[in-house]
């Protein structure tokens, strides 16, 4: 039987540790994520023992029952574990350094310990179908001894009800051991469902800010042209205003020495 290297109960990883300032609701969300990543490695500790019990002689109904239910369990917590860590990141702005790095943190250690749980669920199934259990009631019918052609007819039609019964009732094992298989591609679709919009909402920004860069710059461009026409323009009338100035006193000097003849 092959080992699992799993580390089921180290909930040391899961306290990320860092302070700061932090809402009501983040704090809770928080304590929640830690709380339901401890009981999903609980969980994984329950189930390896089972692994270890399937096809033993230990291995009964119960044990498939208890694996059942916890698997279940398990599965449920993992739903809602998602969601608060989808809910944690729209809580965190860009800003907020520290408190990103904790929910980064908690997604890690959630991605860890259901990576680990879908790997033992396999297993569990795989070994589970090797091993069914079935359990089909056979009833049987009073004859008198002398009828030996009834009793064999009834027999065989007993022995085609079981074997028709057995069939039934494994492959509607099979069907609920392969349902309870966690859909991880799910969860973990979940998990980066907000990272893809917030890559989009950031390229949107990055983008505004591009633009309205590029307007600033062919604004400032636009004001830089319109000083330089406009100092060419004073420049020129001043020009203008010094040719006027000096026709009009060479004028006033020919007219005074005209008066003076």
């Amino acid at each position: 039987m092959s080992k699992h290297p799993y580390n089921y109960g180290a909930t040391a990883s899961t306290d990320v540790g860092f302070m700061g300032k932090r809402s009501p609701e983040f704090n809770n969300l928080c304590d929640n994520v830690v709380t339901n990543i401890y009981t999903i490695n609980s969980s994984l500790k329950t189930l390896d023992n089972a692994l270890k019990t399937i096809g033993t002689r230990k291995d009964n109904q119960g044990l498939r029952s208890s694996i059942h239910v916890t698997q279940l369990s398990t599965n449920q917590i993992a739903s809602v574990t998602s969601k608060d860590i989808h809910k944690l990141k729209q809580l965190v702005s860009k800003s907020e350094k520290q408190q990103q790095l904790q929910v980064e943190k908690l997604e890690e250690n959630f991605k860890e310990a259901i990576t680990r749980y879908y790997s033992l669920q396999k297993d569990l199934a795989n070994k589970q179908k090797s091993h069914l259990l079935v359990s089909v009631s056979i009833e049987n019918d009073y004859l008198p001894e002398e009828d030996t052609e009834l009793q064999r007819q009834a027999q065989l039609a007993r022995e085609m009800a079981f074997e028709k019964d057995m069939l039934v009732e494994r492959e509607a094992r099979i069907k609920q051991i392969e349902a309870d298989v966690l859909d991880v591609n799910e969860i973990m679709r979940e998990l980066g469902s907000l990272v893809h919009a917030q890559g989009e909402t950031i390229d949107t920004i990055e983008n505004s800010i591009d633009h309205a860069t590029g307007n600033v710059e062919e604004a400032t461009e636009q004001l830089m042209t319109a000083a330089s026409y406009q100092n060419k323009y004073r420049r020129k009338l001043l020009f203008l205003v010094l040719i006027g100035l000096a026709i009009i006193v060479t004028i006033i000097i020919i007219l005074v020495v005209e008066l003076k003849k």
